[in-house]
């Protein structure tokens, strides 16, 4: 076997059509071709999933147990192959706890730093605190009071606590002791047996009284062990005067501990400062930042009475909805009033109730009715208290989705950490400080850093591992990025970046890494970043496998693996693998190496605009880092929204402008980023975000349900004389209910195999052999077709097979204009790609009848897009905004760029150092802007200049 290279016989699944693939060992490898071409069953079904079935066979006899859970990839062989690692486009992870400081590791180092060299503060007097051996404590007496002094020498006892303290001024006698200070008096112990029990006393007990000679050394060293030992690990020292008047003190501790209010610190440790450990965690959040909390607007609906189903989700007639029409009733107000036109204290009293008691009456349907007085505890309480104390999770998920949200901690504000853990310091910063610091401003810290010798000899591991994986994250583009940002909010491109990053400081080498479209986001700026982050892995003596479309990464690739000729069943053939630098030179029949040596290119396209002379305006965005800004979007154009990574441009439009919009027009609950108005939402009727996502989670949704174009074909089945001979109706030819589907896959075709911590298998039905449908139902045909050959027809050959039906002809052809007549009408939901279900969510969008006055919103909708489909992809929002619709496209694609008829350009950094408005105006305008993304739109401009 030769050990330069991996090599791939006969590789089948999914759409690949038996391809053979060799790729050189320790190079950066592209594979691209059109979206839906097998790319990524190529890259990561077949390449990843054999790779890590022999990196379970390779660690240990326990880890074999799993490969039976394993779905073997459909190929003849692969050889060459090490140990492979994906890194997807996935967030990284849905657990809240988890942040890019967990994610990378850089908290745990840090947590390490400060438990070796920080500086414990007390929280209450903000002092440093202190711990002193006896030697010490007696050293330092000596230092701070004068000869001679005269020296009383106390062991505290107790602090402003209440009890009567019976026992142990019992104990003090029996131990000889002579004299107690209680509550700044001296008494004899004799004199005093107990103290009042509800009163805070200060207690201390006097173990000695002594000049300060050194000939007493060695008394003063007894005392104060002693001391030590009856106060807890405390001593105060008083100098006083001829008159028993406090010249001065001072306490000490063996334990660390405040010297002026005797606060004690706990262990300080790395768990401390870890808010997944319950040893450091908030105690009231345990360590999340925040809690769920009924939010009071979820309750009702004000603009409604009572009687009018004001209450959310409780019906009209139930018994809480009668004990609130009471409530109402007792404040002299009339429950068929809308409850906003009612004085504030009824709205109140329905929130948080009373302890006045009202008389309630309530009477079932059955006519018994029942009577009683008491208090009224307000629905949110009702609401925390039944959540509380259900044991039934239906329940309190109820609660969750309809009545609660997320609200800061208010003991720990949201920093997840005991208050002790934020009272250590590091040159005046606490830990969670530096979580909050940019990734870059935190380098700059780290590389400040001074220290004493003692404390770098300490640290100087920890602080070169810090320092070596922050570069990491700043090199792959993510320095505007803070350690505490939780995973859970990162962007798809963003999280796969960080893991990037986290692969590169865990240093492996001989591995196959296999990366999914790591340029997700990422502006042309930090592309070069990327690259070289993907080279020094290669370096390494790794393989890095990339499933990509980016130019600029093709480009600084070894070797490339084109697939096509087209997309679906008309992709999963090889067009060219070789050196990158052959395909520049000849592009070999491969539409790439067009593409790439501008033999073909996406042009700016002429555009039809209905003029509407009306714009929407969002004043004084505030979310995230936003910095108060005021934007004016024209209506009825192809506005494309650009900036650098982290610079606000989903702050801007996916945080605060579309769920404003969602909020205004459809009273929607979800509650925008801070802003202070909105205009023009008079020009507007309607605003739908079109992304990535599936279009279902299951095998049972499809590019025919989703369009709605299965309707028509069942009502055109159900029309057939043999189905009207048998009584079928279109219900009958629907595999989501009872009577046509198999009944043994409930109309999936597949089974779901549940595989516990790994993800589930679904296996074809055995009895209807994936057809969806019972024998009954399939013997019905049109132009000998059965519903379930039809729904195994590709748009492509459906379109034929019903070119003279214009109602299915229609639905057809938008798919097949957005590039999707490869794809099967009832290939399964969880099989598409996220650009394959984006586009036919915009199909879906093309059937409706027309307004003009929507607002469409795409995220990123390139990710995945080969520049063939991306000049498709253009052509369909172009339709949409021709239709007199306004389309708002967040994107870092020039392509998509240079055709906006209006650029909104954010920056001029990322993070704290973006959320100011740079530039707008046409792509000529931004092109002379002198922003980052007017510099590489200058460039794509000139060559279209030059090209015509």
């Amino acid at each position: 076997m030769d050990n330069k290279w991996i090599r791939i016989k006969g590789a089948r699944e999914h759409n690949l059509k038996n391809i053979d693939v060799e790729i050189p060992k320790n190079t950066l490898s592209v594979i691209t071709g059109l979206s839906g071409s097998g790319k990524s069953t190529l890259a990561l079904d077949t390449i990843y999933a054999e790779g890590q079935r022999r990196y379970l066979e390779s660690v240990s006899s326990y880890a074999r147990q799993f490969l039976g859970n394993l779905k073997k990839p459909d190929v003849e062989f692969i050889e060459g192959l090490s140990p492979s690692i994906a890194i997807e486009q996935k967030s990284v992870s849905h657990n809240p706890r988890s942040t890019v400081g967990t994610i990378t590791e850089i908290y745990d180092y840090i947590r390490v730093l400060f438990a070796r060299v920080g500086k414990a503060y007390c929280p209450k007097c903000n002092i440093p605190l202190q711990s002193s051996t006896v030697d010490e404590i007696v050293d330092n007496i000596f230092k701070n009071f004068n000869e001679d002094a005269r020296l009383y020498i106390f062991a505290p006892i107790a602090k402003e606590k209440k009890g009567e303290f019976k026992k142990e001024l019992h104990s003090m006698k029996l131990s000889g002791f002579k004299r107690v200070e209680i509550d700044g008096v001296i008494y004899d112990l004799d004199e005093i047996d107990s103290l009042e029990k509800t009163y805070r006393h200060n207690i201390n007990l006097l173990v000695d009284r002594v000049k300060l000679r050194k000939d007493n050394f060695e008394r003063i060293f007894e005392a104060v062990e002693l001391c030590l030992k009856e106060g807890d690990g405390f001593v105060e020292i008083r100098e006083m005067d001829n008159d028993e008047n406090v010249i001065s003190s001072q306490t000490y501790s063996e334990n660390l501990a405040c010297p002026k209010c005797g606060y004690s610190f706990p262990e300080i440790n790395p768990k401390l400062f870890s808010f997944n450990s319950p040893y450091g965690a908030c105690s009231e959040c345990h360590g999340l930042g925040f809690k769920l909390e009924v939010e009071p607007e979820y309750i009702f609906d004000i603009n409604k009475s009572l009687e009018d189903g004001a209450a959310l989700n409780m019906g009209k007639d139930t018994f809480m909805v009668s004990m609130m029409k009471d409530v109402v009733r007792s404040l002299g107000e009339d429950p068929s009033k809308p409850l906003k036109s009612m004085p504030s204290k009824v709205l109140n009293t329905l929130l948080y109730g009373t302890d006045k008691e009202i008389d309630f009456s309530f009477s079932k349907k059955n006519g018994d009715s029942y009577e009683f007085t008491r208090g009224f505890e307000g629905m949110v309480n009702w609401y925390e208290r039944r959540y509380k104390q259900t044991d039934s999770r239906e329940i309190k998920e109820w609660i969750e989705r309809n009545f609660m949200i997320q609200k800061t901690c208010q003991a720990c504000n949201g920093k997840r950490l005991r208050e002790e853990a934020l009272s250590v310091r590091i040159d005046g910063y606490n830990i969670y400080d530096l979580t909050e610091m940019p990734i870059s401003e935190l380098k700059l810290f780290f590389d400040a850093l001074k220290l004493s010798d003692f404390e770098m000899e300490i640290a100087h591991e920890l602080l070169r591992e810090i320092n070596r994986r922050l570069t990491f994250l700043i090199d792959v583009g993510l320095d505007y990025l803070t350690l505490g940002r939780n995973a859970t909010t990162l962007s798809g491109g963003e999280s796969q970046r960080v893991r990037l990053a986290t692969q590169i400081g865990s240093g492996l080498t001989g591995v196959t890494y296999v990366l999914d479209e790591p340029t997700i986001g990422l502006h042309q700026r930090d592309n070069d970043r990327l690259i070289n982050t993907l080279k020094k892995l290669r370096d390494l003596d790794n393989t890095v496998i990339v499933v990509e479309h980016d130019e600029n990464v093709i480009r600084a690739s070894d070797y490339i693996i084109d697939l096509g000729l087209g997309a679906g069943v008309n992709g999963g053939k090889v067009i060219f693998q070789g050196p990158t630098s052959k395909l520049l030179e000849n592009s070999n029949g491969s539409l790439t190496g067009k593409y790439l040596r501008g033999e073909t290119r996406i042009e700016i396209i002429d555009k039809k605009r209905v003029e509407k002379n009306a714009s929407l305006k969002i004043i004084g965005a505030k979310h995230n880092n936003l910095k108060n800004v005021t934007v004016e979007i024209p209506l009825g154009k192809f506005v494309v929204i650009t900036g650098v990574s982290g610079s606000g441009k989903s702050s801007l439009i996916m945080d605060t402008l579309y769920p404003a919009l969602q909020k205004e027009l459809y009273n929607s609950r979800v509650r925008p980023g801070e802003y202070e108005k909105i205009e023009g939402l008079e020009y507007i009727d309607s605003v739908i975000s079109i992304d990535q996502s599936p279009i279902g989670r299951t095998p049972r949704s499809n590019p025919a349900t989703y369009t709605g174009v299965f309707d028509y074909i069942r009502e055109l089945f159900a029309a057939t004389p043999e189905a009207k001979i048998r009584g079928y109706d279109k219900g009958r030819f629907s595999f989501n209910v009872k009577g046509g589907r198999c009944e043994a896959c409930k109309g999936h075709g597949v089974l779901k195999i549940e595989m516990q911590f790994l993800p589930d298998v679904y296996v074809t039905c055995d009895v209807c052999k994936g057809k969806r449908y019972n024998k009954e139902t399939l013997k019905v045909t049109y132009k000998g077709k059965n519903i379930s050959d039809v729904l195994d027809m590709t748009v492509d050959e459906a379109l034929d097979f019903f070119k003279n039906l214009p109602l299915i002809k229609n639905v057809l052809e938008l798919l097949q204009d957005v590039g999707l007549g490869y794809i099967r009408l009832g290939q399964s939901a969880t099989t598409l790609s996220g650009g394959e279900a984006q586009r036919i969510k915009l199909t879906s969008e093309l059937r409706k009848k027309a307004t003009g006055n929507t607002v469409y919103i795409l995220d990123e909708p390139t990710t995945g897009l080969h520049f063939e489909d991306i000049k498709k992809l253009i052509k369909v929002l172009n339709i949409l905004v021709e239709k007199g619709n306004t389309v708002i496209v967040i994107e870092h694609e020039m392509d998509i760029v240079k055709n906006a008829d209006y650029i909104i350009d954010l920056g001029p950094e990322g993070g704290e150092n973006g959320g100011y408005i740079v530039a707008t105006g046409t792509p000529e305008e931004v092109a002379e802007s002198g922003t980052y993304t007017g510099y590489y739109l200058q460039e794509v401009l000139s060559k279209e200049r030059i090209s015509k």
